[in-house]
């Protein structure tokens, strides 16, 4: 029997890994393994680890398919849907097998499906991956079949995953020993490891803080494509392009599940012709593996006070945006690894730059940027449009092309700003909670790791009646926490400037080693760090050559942002009236600068007056602005699913 989720086909982007295939088709062949995600290279893995455990009967024949073949037929003339299948069970039809049930009924207006799992996963990144696949070889090990769904807001497995990133294979070597052998996307080693600072003119070499021997140049994306097919061959079920938009809770106020969000909403909020119902992801345990700034993760911390049950700081945030470029053969050099600080920052802004030599004559080239910086001027995108221009990075990129192009939030709190991660049914893993190692500039292997643990927690909750708080305890006991630890002093320590940030830094590394006395704090949260306009002088930025540095529109392009125009605003404002009224005549309209991808736009009405524009076509999913706006007005909540950027090398 088989489950499926039906939608209109125009709401799968042509970028969508789901394929449209025929009910009748899919049931008539019912004893084959599903291609439901059209990856190039399908699981091979039995028929039985795709959601049910009950074995795949051929029903071609059976008065129950001829009945509802009809049924199907009537039911799609009448609401014209497309439908999109998954494994499972059959519709119109209780079922059970131990672990989840599933009750559906038809009408003309449906009502929103509800599925029932094990464990839900919110986000195919590498924690959520990782915590899927743990959670599968514990049942392949103890003889237990859980049932694991991933949503995932993409349109495809890795679309919405960037990461300027040398990685650590450390968790993945305990995760999938065998990823060599397995042809994981990771064949660069780092070959060498500079660390820079500029000036406007000059670059001076400096002693590397970081130790990235046996560590490799990757594309997060393209590892993160692998490993959701690594997953399916494990049995567990993923849904790309199903945005999760809210937290289900049960009658004691533990959470459930998650929703995902209705489709076929027009932008005056109004339900057009193809509009569909949102689908109902019960989980007994439910995993929160967003990425930065997650919009359901961070509700829930609010909700349940989870940083308040640690005592934890507010989380402190960077902006980092990042090209991939292909150059001239000459100039590459497969595993080269840089590093910068200094300009184009000024001296009380954190932040540096990284470039990094991957394969097939790619680089990757990017700017963080910490998001407490004061100036309301300041231009992050512009900043990294600078960095290029510089003598030392120009030569490289002369005579090359950029492929890619895109900008995502990442944590910089550390182990000050983790909050308590386990809530009434569930977990917070990855960078939903935040456990970057800044001064590696690492997160992708501790995230996988708190998903691993995170699943080992789970699995114990729910087959051998243990407690979900093991999380807590075995996260803080493992290499995570002393790693971070280690590092838990360098981000505050820039907290007064670059040179002030530099000396405790190298104290801590080289001398301290991590094992200072002490423990330093952030300072304000980065919305509060924003200066008032009249403290500052506008900053003049060169207009883009078109060679080296483009304007806003070229770089959208390359990042294959695309979402559907014709829906309400996913970028909300909590008051109509305070870009007006303060952020543009205190502030000079900040907005317009932080976020990368030019969504806020001042322009003048009828009157001539200065009014707020909100391109939420354009959104890149980055987060900036659920950050930085200075009063919190503006609240990041997700689009219909599968919209945003769609990255392949990033």
């Amino acid at each position: 029997m088989h489950r499926f989720i039906f939608l209109r086909s125009k709401f799968v982007s042509s970028k969508s890994s789901v394929s449209s295939i025929s009910l009748c088709n899919h049931l008539s062949n019912s004893t084959n393994s599903p291609d439901y995600n059209s990856r190039s290279s399908p699981s091979k893995s039995p028929a039985k680890y795709y959601g049910s455990t009950l074995q795949r009967q051929n029903l071609n024949g059976s008065p129950y398919f001829r009945c509802f073949t009809q049924n199907l037929t009537f039911l799609t003339s009448k609401i014209g849907c497309n439908w999109f299948l998954s494994s499972g069970y059959s519709p119109n039809c209780v079922s059970s097998d131990g672990n989840r049930s599933f009750i559906r009924s038809f009408s003309v207006e449906p009502e929103r499906e509800s599925i029932e799992y094990d464990v839900v996963i919110v986000g195919a990144g590498p924690a959520g991956l990782s915590a899927a696949i743990r959670l599968k070889q514990l049942c392949r090990e103890k003889g237990a079949d859980l049932s694991v769904c991933v949503v995932e807001k993409g349109a495809e497995v890795g679309a919405h995953i960037i990461s300027g990133n040398v990685f650590e294979p450390r968790a993945l070597d305990e995760l999938l020993p065998q990823w060599k052998q397995e042809q994981a996307p990771i064949s660069v080693p780092v070959s060498s490891d500079k660390f820079w600072f500029l000036t406007k003119d000059r670059a001076y070499s400096l002693p590397s803080p970081s130790d990235n021997k046996g560590n490799y140049v990757i594309s997060l994306s393209q590892l993160v494509r692998w490993m959701g097919m690594k997953a399916e061959e494990f049995g567990v079920e993923i849904y790309p392009g199903f945005a999760a938009s809210e937290i289900l809770y049960g009658a004691n106020n533990s959470v459930i599940g998650i929703g995902t969000n209705d489709m076929g909403i027009a932008k005056d909020c109004s339900k057009k012709e193809n509009f569909q119902h949102g689908v109902e992801l019960k989980g007994r345990v439910t995993l929160l593996a967003e990425g930065c700034r997650g919009s359901l993760s961070e509700k829930i911390i609010k909700k349940y006070q989870l940083r308040e049950k640690v005592n934890a700081q507010h989380q402190t945030y960077a902006l980092g945006i990042k090209e991939v470029w292909e150059i001239d053969e000459s100039k590459h050099n497969p595993g080269a690894v840089l590093h910068t600080l200094g300009w184009p920052l000024d001296k009380k802004t954190y932040g540096g730059s990284f470039l990094y030599h991957m394969k097939d004559r790619q680089v990757s080239i990017g700017l963080v940027v910490a998001l407490n910086y004061r100036n309301p001027y300041l231009s992050p995108y512009d900043e990294f449009q600078k960095l290029k221009h510089h003598p030392a990075v120009k030569p490289l990129l002369e005579g090359g092309t950029v492929i890619q192009y895109g900008a995502r939030t990442l944590n910089e709190g550390g182990i000050q700003s983790i909050p308590y991660p386990v809530f009434p049914g569930g977990a917070i893993i990855g960078c939903s909670a935040g456990f970057i190692n800044v001064p590696k500039i690492k997160g992708t292997h501790t995230a996988m790791k708190s998903g691993m643990l995170a699943a080992e927690a789970a699995f114990g909750a729910l087959h051998e009646g243990s407690s979900l708080e093991l999380y807590w305890e075995t996260l803080r006991n493992s290499w995570i926490w002393e790693e971070l630890y280690k590092a838990r002093n360098y981000r505050p320590a820039f907290e007064h400037g670059l040179i002030p940030g530099m000396a405790l830094s190298a104290l801590e590394h080289y001398i301290l080693k991590g094992k200072s006395p002490f423990t330093l704090k952030h300072g304000k949260p980065d919305h509060e760090a924003t200066d008032i306009a009249q403290l500052h002088s506008p900053i003049e930025y060169p207009k883009p050559d078109g060679v080296f540095s483009f304007d806003v529109p070229t770089s959208l392009h390359r990042s294959n942002t695309n979402h559907e125009h014709d829906q309400p605003a996913h970028l909300r404002l909590r008051d109509p009236n305070i870009p007006e009224l303060v952020n543009l005549p205190e502030y000079a309209g900040p907005e317009s600068r932080y976020c990368p991808a030019r969504v806020y736009e001042y322009l003048p009405n009828e009157e001539s007056q200065l009014k707020l524009q909100i391109n939420a076509q354009n959104c890149l999913h980055c987060k900036a602005c659920d950050i930085k706006d200075p009063k919190q007005n503006i609240e990041w909540t997700v689009p219909e699913g599968g919209g945003g950027p769609g990255y392949s090398v990033m």
